[in-house]
């Protein structure tokens, strides 16, 4: 059974526990790169199980998550109280085409998108990190609160992917 929002929202949560949110986001790209440069091409699409992602295929979520993440930031600090749109990962992945999508490709746009969206992150002050969008499916978030969403979130794929390289250099 699929998790509820507020299972997910507690789930993402508590993967950030108590780091600060902006080292998480900040050392990402990072990490990523790390994590996947020596890895052949093959092992990056091979998925772990059926129905699971490849390392590719949550990369380039990651850049299609950076995307829309920085867009909703950017909504929320135009006007407090926006409407927030949710997406379904698994369609947008389908119509993306995640699984053609080169690994590389993938963490180039997360790089540089990163690297923009922490700019505007690192700018902002109290008072607009209390402005927040009304989310479709979670309700009022705040921009802090989206910051610690989105932290958990890499966090979160950033163990599946390291899952993923173990049990293939494992076998």
């Amino acid at each position: 059974m699929p998790e509820t929002p507020q299972q997910y929202k507690d789930r993402i949560l508590s993967t950030l526990g108590d780091r600060d949110p902006l080292l998480v986001l900040e050392e990402t790209p990072g990490k990523i790169a790390e994590l996947v440069k020596a890895q052949p091409a093959d092992a990056l699409t091979r998925r772990p199980a059926p129905g699971k992602w490849s390392v590719t295929e949550i990369l380039a979520h990651l850049a299609d998550a950076e995307m829309v993440l920085g867009f909703r930031v950017r909504l929320m600090l135009g006007q407090s109280g926006v409407p927030i749109q949710a997406f379904d990962q698994d369609v947008w992945a389908g119509f993306s085409r995640y699984d053609r999508i080169p690994a590389a490709e993938s963490l180039e746009r997360i790089t540089v998108d990163r690297r923009a969206n922490m700019r505007l992150l690192r700018s902002l002050s109290p008072e607009q990190l209390r402005q927040h969008g009304v989310h479709t499916e979670r309700g009022h978030e705040t921009v802090d609160h989206m910051l610690k969403m989105w932290a958990g979130h890499d966090l979160n794929h950033r163990g599946q992917m390291q899952r993923i390289i173990g049990k293939l250099a494992a076998a």
